[in-house]
């Protein structure tokens, strides 16, 4: 499978950003998680739900079929609390905003391993997107609902970015100044490093409309990081640059 060769790498959660940034977007998701997560209220909630959501998708991707049954049990039980009320309705189980969810991460993820690692072949890019629908029914979303090819996932990121859907609310724009607080301060570094793709590779009306500042030389940076990552995993043991669960994997080399 080509999803076990890119989501082994651990580089790649230097893509979750812009993922996160791109769901935020999205009203009715920045308000599930202001209204249901302690992702604002406990600086360390942020890490808590990005190490669940990783150890979700290493588990899908790596685990045996019991355990990945497992994990979906567990994603709807939290989805079954995630609703609003009747002034503001929503649910987590919304096939709209689980399409949107899906998307942005596995667009982001395929942007984030060609920065990072090496270029994609298009058949391998296809195989991959065509690879993340099977989620579909784990998560009672509708047979055919997720984009299975790359042309249907450009068309629909592209609409969703023109359409009236996706508006920076203020829950966004606290949850993106969030997401980017270095907790602990020695993490800066780190988090710089995070912030630079998240960013940069954000769309435009996205990224003005957050606030974000954007520049040559933060391009510069960007690209220039890219390149040393990239060259520095090329001779990186696989102990360093690939999850454990992948190391494990039998049918992952």
């Amino acid at each position: 499978m080509i999803s076990a060769r890119i989501h082994a790498e651990r580089v790649l959660l230097l893509g979750w950003g812009r993922a996160l940034l791109l769901q935020f977007a999205h009203p009715a998701v920045a308000r599930g998680i202001t209204d249901h997560s302690a992702f604002l209220r406990e600086k360390r909630a942020r890490w808590s739900r990005l190490g669940r959501t990783l150890d979700a998708m290493l588990v899908l991707t790596f685990g045996s079929p019991a355990e990945a049954e497992t994990v979906a049990r567990r994603i709807n039980a939290i989805h079954d609390r995630v609703h609003g009320d009747g002034a503001r309705p929503y649910s987590a189980h919304d096939p709209e905003l689980l399409r949107w969810v899906h998307a942005t991460l596995v667009d982001s993820l395929l942007l984030a391993y060609e920065l990072y690692v090496a270029p994609l072949a298009p058949a391998e890019k296809e195989q991959y997107v065509a690879e993340a629908t099977a989620i579909e029914p784990r998560l009672g979303i509708p047979s055919g609902f997720l984009p299975r090819t790359v042309p249907a996932l450009a068309r629909y990121m592209e609409e969703m970015l023109a359409g009236p859907d996706l508006v920076i609310t203020e829950p966004a724009r606290q949850l993106a100044r969030e997401l980017f607080r270095p907790v602990p301060r020695v993490m800066g570094p780190a988090m710089w490093m995070a912030w630079l793709p998240a960013v940069g590779l954000l769309p435009i009306r996205l990224r003005e409309e957050y606030g974000f500042a954007w520049s040559p030389r933060r391009e510069a940076a960007l690209r220039g990081t890219a390149l040393a990552i990239r060259a520095a995993l090329r001779v990186a043991p696989r102990s360093l640059r690939q999850w454990s669960k992948a190391r494990r994997n039998p049918n992952h080399s």
